[in-house]
């Protein structure tokens, strides 16, 4: 814009000159040689103001800057080989993380109500099938241990007992599932990480032996692989583990509440029972 502004200024300039040129011819001629001149000083102004806006300097072009370009500058650094391997195990260890977070939020049902509904059906109503239907159509494995354990109300406590007891440790494993291959990604994030740094010093020493030098900038290229796969190792790990421990917590949550419905379910064949 700046350019554009100064190039109409230029012919304005060059047209103002002219007819003064012009002018200055038809009153006299010495006018006229005074008159040229100054336009050949004003031509030598010109000439100067359209060097000067020819050396203008470009506008630079906004450099990428923030953290995305840094850890895109250091993931490339750190060589793409191993950098990619750290970074497959950082989002399938993330894959499995979300799939058991949603299976326990999606496992989480209002308990105390839900025991309720099961006393009112039983104890207040004698329904023993709307018992049945409450715990079919309620997500979760507390509903899915007490209709196990409805199911066999009339065998008697002892078979109530033992299929609740046997179904919960059943339930319990499906809570836990995957969380194996957790625990294997964050093993292995920093063991590639300590692998691309093995790697990094055989390719600084290889260098020193070709250059047949010590010298910093012979080591530097080596070390900095060795050292960024490390730093991306640990945090790949240290991220996979919050989510693990997270994970853990709600798994604990959900079998306590699993334990103490299960006691809930044996008091309430135990009355059913000596209601009858």
């Amino acid at each position: 814009m700046k350019k554009i502004f100064a190039i109409i200024a230029l012919m304005g300039v060059f047209t103002l000159s002219t007819q003064n040129v012009f002018a200055q011819d038809e009153v006299a001629d010495t006018a006229a040689t005074e008159q040229t001149d100054l336009v050949a000083t004003d031509s030598a102004s010109v000439d100067s103001a359209a060097v000067a806006v020819d050396e203008e300097p470009a506008v630079a072009e906004p450099v990428e800057t923030g953290m995305y370009k840094t850890i895109k500058t250091k993931f490339i650094e750190g060589s793409a080989g191993f950098m990619a391997l750290v970074a497959i195990a950082l989002v399938l260890g993330l894959a499995f993380c979300i799939e058991r977070i949603i299976y326990l939020a999606l496992s989480k049902v209002n308990t105390v109500k839900f025991v309720n509904d099961i006393e009112d059906a039983l104890i207040n109503k004698n329904d023993l099938e709307k018992a049945k239907d409450i715990a079919r159509n309620t997500r979760g494995p507390i509903a899915s241990i007490y209709y196990q354990g409805l199911i066999r109300l009339n065998d008697g406590t002892d078979a109530v007992e033992k299929s609740v007891v046997a179904y919960g440790a059943v339930q319990a494993s499906k809570l836990e599932s995957g969380c194996s291959w957790i625990t294997l990604f964050i093993a292995m994030a920093p063991s590639l990480g300590f692998l691309g740094t093995v790697i990094g010093m055989v390719m600084a020493f290889d260098n020193i032996q070709a250059a047949g030098d010590i010298s910093p900038t012979v080591v530097a290229g080596g070390m900095k692989v060795a050292l960024l796969t490390t730093i991306f190792g640990i945090v790949v790990a240290l991220i996979l583990q919050v989510f693990y421990n997270y994970i853990l917590a709600e798994i604990e949550g959900l079998t306590a509440k699993m334990e103490d419905a299960t006691i809930s379910l044996l008091d309430i064949v135990a009355k059913y029972n000596n209601k009858k």
